[in-house]
């Protein structure tokens, strides 16, 4: 009776410590998400899935595109087919003018923040030369928008966008087209940066890799009309999905990598390179040179003057890019995927980029796709390249461009080939997030970079169980974790307005390390796995919202997982769990004792979270005897507060307790997860524990 009686103590502490610490329990942190989440409807239901009126808008693209070397200059016109499959008449359609980003009063230029600091010249220094971006004005030179037929479209340009005013509003169902040319300056990355733009080589001969190009529609959604925020630079794009029609005109002795098929093959290469290229359709276990290095290098000299048309369709693709040069080396090989389709693995590279690109690039893009598609869905489209630029890790459907160079030498570091490969399955990746499941990359960097960068993860684990990853396991983000909380936001922050140098730890590495915790720790791999999978393939095609991802998560694996996204998410708390002292429990009644216990022992736990961040907690027991127990609680430990007590019965003396004993729930302060601590500590640390439930 008396040991019932100290636990129900117990209990009674830890129930009036949750109301002294938080007296309104609707408002704590295992809260249900209804007041952050837009309600359900028949557009996105309950359930996580797209609804019986879910509606996505069509843009179809026909493109001609000449690019001169000479001036480094796109000159393009384009009809775009612009499908109304919403339930909403539309008086005006928004196009993006990404290139616009580069004009000479952008407001990413003139909001970008500068200092100079004197005790540190070089850092200053290189931020002076890249205000040198102020002298040139790559945005886009709009010479004509049109009908079809020629006549002049009203328009108005608002910075990155472009509202094009109809005659008449646009009706459910209804298909519009117009017409719009353009030019503008290609940006020199190396010296200004940039997504898209070239790299000039020592001998004179440039890599392009062309991206954001040409006018793209907005999106039109169920969730917030006209996608159409201004592009800051930092936060990516949202795109319709739709077919291309491309035609890209360039000097004649280039080798070019584009989104989609190309449909003139004959007439752009010679016999000897479909020979090899049909060879690569075929070998399924390593990469066919199909354009050598020795024939890159002599092509390098050729300098000529003509041009020749590659032509390249792509069905249901959100975007188009391409890269082209003279310099490139080509290799490919096949990837059979599990619906016994087969796609191809592709490289384009200079020979600056070897050996490391011809014995890993390739190689990659097939791993990425085989490990990719087993947790999501079969990779859908024809090719997959990487294309190999300095300083650059960027994605497109079909194509990404990726940096790693070894020395002039040929040598490279193991820092050098595990960046170099993790570019590689990171932008590859970008194919499935959000390439094809196509969330809004401008609000909600996560939904791309976060989700790609745990998927990543696992793809890393597999091609080498030593790999170097940047982001997925706690102590990557440890670091970050631990710092400035005045510099810091919630990961459902969007990009542009995160601190600069905190977006990689906000948008990818953040994200990354809590899903893995997901899965490992709260889940597991196969509820997770199941879950995330059917949220891919939910929504593969269309337009995600953060909602439809953790509403998915739940309704796949009946776990209740809103206090994870609130913590996780939508706060910037962390873990920092205390283990505040382990006693022994004696019942004052010896035959009590004896009668109910016999040789057992009973321990009080006490424990609080000072970071606020609910956890799982992972125990390690360690017994006189030397034996060694693991043991879980689940993070509903804390969902009466950040005070937590167990009393746990065991047949041996406890010698030591350790909380999170392999460090893989990104606590940030160990010094306080081990008892014993010294007696001092030990007795103050109890007796301000006792006081608190008090």
């Amino acid at each position: 009776m008396k040991q019932k009686f100290l636990l129900l103590c117990c209990s009674l502490f830890m129930v009036t410590g949750a109301f002294a610490q938080n007296p309104n329990l609707n408002y704590n942190k295992f809260k249900q998400l209804h007041e952050e989440e837009q309600t359900p409807n028949s557009y996105r239901t309950a359930s996580g899935a797209p609804g019986p009126d879910y509606f996505q808008q069509q843009a179809d693209y026909k493109i001609e595109i000449e690019l001169n070397e000479e001036e480094d200059r796109i000159t393009g016109s384009e009809t775009i087919s612009y499908t109304n499959n919403s339930p909403d008449e539309l008086p005006y359609l928004w196009v993006q003018l990404d290139q616009n980003v580069r004009e000479q009063n952008a407001d990413s230029k003139l909001s970008a923040p500068g200092s100079i600091n004197p005790d540190a010249p070089k850092q200053s220094l290189k931020w002076l030369q890249r205000e040198s971006m102020y002298d040139f004005d790559g945005g886009f030179n709009i010479e004509e928008v049109t009908t079809t037929n020629g006549r002049p479209l009203s328009h108005t340009i608002q910075k990155t966008m472009m509202r094009i005013n109809l005659d008449q509003p646009l009706k459910p169902g209804e298909q519009y087209s117009f017409q719009i040319k353009w030019n503008y300056l290609i940006n020199d990355r190396m010296s200004i940066g940039g997504r898209s733009g070239y790299e000039e080589f020592d001998d004179g001969n440039k890599l392009y890799t062309i991206a954001q190009f040409y006018p793209r529609m907005a999106v039109y959604n169920d969730y917030e009309g006209w996608v159409n925020k201004q592009f800051l630079g930092a936060g990516e794009f949202a795109l319709p999905f739709g077919n291309f029609d491309v035609t890209l005109t360039v000097p004649a002795d280039h080798i070019v990598g584009a989104t989609g098929v190309l449909q003139n093959e004959k007439e752009m290469l010679c016999k000897e390179m479909r020979d090899k290229l049909e060879e690569a359709r075929n070998s399924y276990d390593e990469p066919v040179i199909i354009f050598s290095e020795e024939e890159a290098i002599e092509n390098e000299e050729k300098r000529t003057k003509k041009t020749k048309t590659w032509h390249y369709k792509a069905e249901n693709v959100r975007d188009f890019a391409f890269a082209t040069s003279r310099k490139f080396i080509w290799d490919a090989m096949a990837v059979k995927l599990s619906n016994g389709e087969t796609t191809m693995a592709m490289s384009l590279y200079p020979k600056e980029g070897n050996p490391l690109w011809e014995e890993y690039s390739t190689r990659a893009v097939a791993h990425t796709i085989e490990v990719y598609s087993r947790y999501t869905f079969d990779y859908p489209y024809p090719v997959a390249y990487s294309v190999h630029a300095a300083a650059i890790g960027m994605e497109y459907p079909m194509i990404c461009f990726n940096f790693g160079r070894p020395n002039e030498d040929g040598t490279y570091s193991d820092n050098t080939k595990w960046n170099m490969l993790g570019v590689i399955i990171h932008e590859v990746g970008h194919n499935y997030f959000p390439m094809i499941v196509n969330s809004n990359e401008r609000q909600w960097g996560w939904m791309d970079e976060g989700l790609n960068s745990f998927v990543e993860y696992l793809a890393e684990k597999e091609f080498d169980p030593d790999f170097d990853h940047w982001f997925g396991p706690a102590e990557k983000i440890l670091p970050y974790l631990k710092g400035d909380k005045s510099t810091m936001n919630p990961i459902m922050t969007d990009a542009d307005n995160i601190y600069p140098y905190e977006l990689g730890n906000n948008a990818y590495g953040k994200p990354a390390a809590a899903l893995n915790i997901l899965r490992e720790y709260v889940m597991g791999p196969e509820l997770f796995d199941y879950s995330f999978k059917t949220f891919a393939q939910r929504w593969k095609f269309k337009h995600p919202t953060p909602e439809d991802f953790f509403r998915t998560m739940e309704d796949a694996s009946a776990v209740d997982l809103d206090w994870f996204w609130r913590g996780w998410f939508y706060t910037t708390d962390h873990v920092d769990v205390n283990l505040n002292n382990v006693y022994e429990v004696s019942l004052s009644d010896q035959s009590a004792q004896e009668e109910v216990l016999g040789n057992e022992r009973l321990y009080q736990l006490q424990f609080t979270n000072d970071g606020g961040l609910p956890t799982p907690v992972i125990l390690e027991l360690e017994y006189a005897d030397g034996s060694v127990e693991k043991t879980t609680y689940p993070a509903e430990v804390w969902r009466r507060g950040d005070k937590f007590n167990k009393v746990i019965k065991v047949d041996k003396e406890l010698t030591k307790v350790t909380f999170d004993p392999e460090n893989v729930l990104t606590d940030t302060n160990t010094s306080n997860n081990v008892w014993p601590k010294s007696a001092t500590d030990n007795e103050s640390k109890f007796d301000q524990f006792k006081n608190n439930q008090e």
